[in-house]
């Protein structure tokens, strides 16, 4: 066993070897024009000033909360250890580190791509994919190198026998909690600003002015790229990071209390090793899975994404399979139950099956060319007002077939192995992460790419490229969004679970939450509201930040000279190639795109962004701490069921009603009909369905999203303090 202690780091630092190389591969590659060069650099700046911003921020948060951790470490040291503040500073690191990989590899591969599909549309896909393989790997290989030392650290100054493991088991939760936090800050933050962006961009330039959210004359657009990364690469990537190592650590302290059982004499950390051992198969079989991603001029990219993913999830099964024979018993009782080590096999199939599935009706209820999508198009003729109700309807009945799959997930697996199924489960769900997460990455690669080219006047076949690149990200990332969530609510269950079982160790008494209880019902109740209040919190931000981006532009549009006469040029050439117009008329637009200020509408997400992410993270640490001191413990589990099930519900919904609302978009973009008359750019159901695209923004990339990191850091936080309530 403890040679396995000492493999764990090992394949972390495999993972980050492999970023390592592929980053370094992304780099040679050749960045295109000096036009593409200088808009990517403006994008990369963006996006580093706004890291650089954020994590100034979160490391006051930081150091402010590891010295009460130690504070409360040093107070009760026979319920605590102040250790536990060191471990949140490894993890809020871990996490701060996967984002800051994730933003620098997607800001290189971005312009790289766009230079790629310039060659050929294999060329980008392998370009992209890489980059997002960069992201997808340094989050696991981060997650595992950080929990694998910790416990082989402590494990090895503690002990990892039956009496000591919950000792070590409570100090490494830390983690976590700082890996929810940064999380939580990355995916509002990211959100916030990403949002601002895009509706400065959609609102102004596309309804007002007439031109495309990329072109060059949208004074927003290089915010609006910017957010990409930080929403969708850094966000994402801390959202499931978060995911990844709460769902180990949560199964971790369940598979503890098996230690002391006889059949695990021989292996007795064997159920605390097992979601280690899967995360890293999950790691090889992630690198192979990338190698298989390939595409010819005319394949398709989304079946070469689907032969990774689905090679990576062969390759875990059949991994899972030999390594649970190896670290568990065959058989064994627990609290009146009987266990197998197939049962936990089951689990972890359960758990990878369902996410597979999450993400497919997810698919269904928001991919372009479906039935639920098609119909917003066509309520979209006759005005906003139906193309919202639509949407409203599509994100509310989406959420009734995921529930169900997650349901029956639960039971399943509580039925084959307890609550320690139900962990694996979410475990099983997660071990794929690198190769998940790469795909997902891929997309806003893709997007950036696509701005690139129409912000450098490309030819019309590149931008061709990289929209078929970016297409197929859309659908990557909804999918990847309904991953996140059926990985949060599983994540957060292993988590409470954790918590009564670390409550009920340090008390030495059961922990019953009754909802026939008055004060388990009123925390019910308060849990249910909060992803209510959560989610007006951000969305309030992104109406704030919206306006004053849209302010701004405006303000150019009105008052830099420049920028009038470039699109009067514009429209004086309407349907004319750029190589067609007059002289003048090209002077005059290469003039309007030197004038733009693209730099103020970044500091205006930017600051936006820094400032309106304070008080929603606030409210997700604060609250399950002061229900815990002054409810108690039953309280605070009455707090976490209600937060789960409605901040699942509502993420749902709101995620699946923005992706339709945009691929609704598209679909009136790209000429869809609608009783015989050919819908497009610039008719009214076109300007109805920006409108439901606008207000969807911030349902599927800020408030949507973020609910996930909400009820996985309120369950982490009542784990780390579950100890001393």
């Amino acid at each position: 066993m403890n040679a396995l202690l000492v493999l764990v780091p090992i394949f972390g630092i495999i993972a980050l070897g492999f970023t390592f190389w592929r980053s370094s591969w992304v780099g040679k590659q050749d960045p295109g024009t000096d036009t593409m060069k200088k808009i990517a650099d403006n994008i990369a700046v963006g996006a580093m000033a706004f890291l650089r911003a954020e994590y100034k921020v979160l490391a006051i948060f930081v150091v402010c909360i590891a010295v009460l951790l130690a504070f409360m470490g040093f107070r009760d040291p026979e319920n605590n250890s102040p250790l536990v503040a060191i471990s949140f500073i490894v993890g809020a690191v871990c996490s701060a580190l996967a984002g800051f990989i994730g933003m620098r590899v997607a800001t290189k591969a971005n312009v790289r791509t766009t230079n790629g599909a310039r060659t050929s549309l294999g060329e980008g896909l392998k370009i992209a994919f890489a980059g997002g393989s960069v992201m997808g790997l340094g989050v696991v290989g981060l997650g595992l190198l950080g929990l694998g030392t910790l416990l082989l650290i402590f494990g090895n100054a503690i002990g990892t026998d039956a009496d000591s493991i919950g000792k070590v088991m409570t100090i490494i939760t830390g983690f976590s909690f700082g890996a929810s936090s940064i999380a939580l800050f990355a995916r509002v933050g990211g959100g916030i600003y990403t949002k601002a962006a895009d509706v400065g961009a959609d609102l102004v330039g596309k309804v007002e002015a007439g031109i495309p959210e990329d072109h060059p004359l949208n004074p927003a657009t290089i915010a609006d790229n910017v957010g990409d990364n930080v929403g969708d690469v850094a966000g994402m990537g801390a959202d499931l990071f978060e995911s990844y190592v709460g769902s180990i650590i949560g199964t971790m302290v369940l598979g503890s209390v098996f230690m002391v059982l006889p059949e695990f004499s021989d292996l007795p950390l064997g159920g605390v090793l097992l979601p280690l051992l899967l995360a890293a198969l999950g790691i090889v079989s992630s690198i192979i899975g990338t190698f298989l991603v390939r595409v010819k001029e005319g394949g398709s990219p989304h079946r070469a994404l689907n032969i990774g993913e689905i090679v990576a999830g062969a390759i875990l099964l059949i991994g899972a399979f030999i390594i649970i024979g190896q670290v568990l018993p065959e058989k064994w009782s627990f609290d009146g139950k009987e266990f197998s080590s197939m049962g936990v096999f089951g689990s972890i199939a359960l758990g990878l099956i369902s996410g597979i599935a999450i993400g497919y009706i997810t698919e269904h209820y928001t991919g372009t060319g479906t039935k639920p999508v098609i119909g917003i198009v066509r309520q979209s003729v006759t005005g906003s007002a139906t193309n919202i109700i639509a949407g409203l309807g599509v994100g509310m009945i989406s959420t009734a077939l995921p529930i169900i799959v997650l349901a029956s997930t639960i039971l399943a697996s509580y039925h084959l192995a307890g609550l320690y199924g139900i962990a694996i489960a979410a475990v099983g769900m997660l071990s794929n992460t690198g190769i998940q997460l790469a795909v997902d990455a891929y997309g806003p690669i893709s997007d950036n790419a696509g701005g690139i080219a129409e912000m450098s006047e490309l030819e019309p076949e590149v931008r061709q490229r990289t929209d078929k690149l970016d297409a197929v990200g859309n659908t990557t990332a909804a999918i990847g969004k309904g991953f996140a969530i059926g990985s949060a609510a599983l994540t957060a269950l292993a988590l409470f679970a954790a918590f009564k079982t670390t409550w009920e160790a340090t008390h030495d008494a059961t922990l019953s939450i009754e909802v026939t209880d008055p004060k388990v019902v009123a925390a019910l109740f308060v849990g249910g509201m909060l992803p209510f209040l959560f989610s007006a919190f951000s969305m309030e931000a992104v109406g704030r930040a919206a306006m004053s981006m849209i302010e701004e532009v405006r303000r150019q549009f009105r008052e830099i000279p420049g920028l009038k006469a470039g699109l009067d040029a514009m429209n004086r050439n309407d349907g004319k190639s750029m190589g067609d117009w007059s002289d003048d008329d090209r002077k005059v637009f290469d003039q309007a795109i030197s004038e733009a200020e693209y730099g103020k509408c970044v500091e205006i997400s930017t600051k936006a962004a820094i400032r309106e992410m304070i008080k929603p993270g606030l409210l997700a640490v604060a609250a399950p701490v002061l229900v815990g001191f002054f409810g108690g413990a039953e309280m605070l589990g009455g707090l976490l069921a209600g937060v789960t099930v409605t901040g699942v519900l509502l993420a749902l919904f709101q995620s699946n009603a923005g992706g339709a609302w945009d691929n609704a978009k598209k679909m009136i973009e790209e000429g869809y009909e609608v009783n015989g008359e050919k819908l497009g750019k610039g008719t009214e159901a076109h300007k109805a369905a920006v409108v439901g695209d606008t207000v969807g923004d911030p349902f599927k990339d800020t408030s949507g999203p973020s609910l996930n990191i909400l009820l996985k850091l309120m369950s982490v936080v009542a784990l780390v303090i579950a100890s001393m309530i």
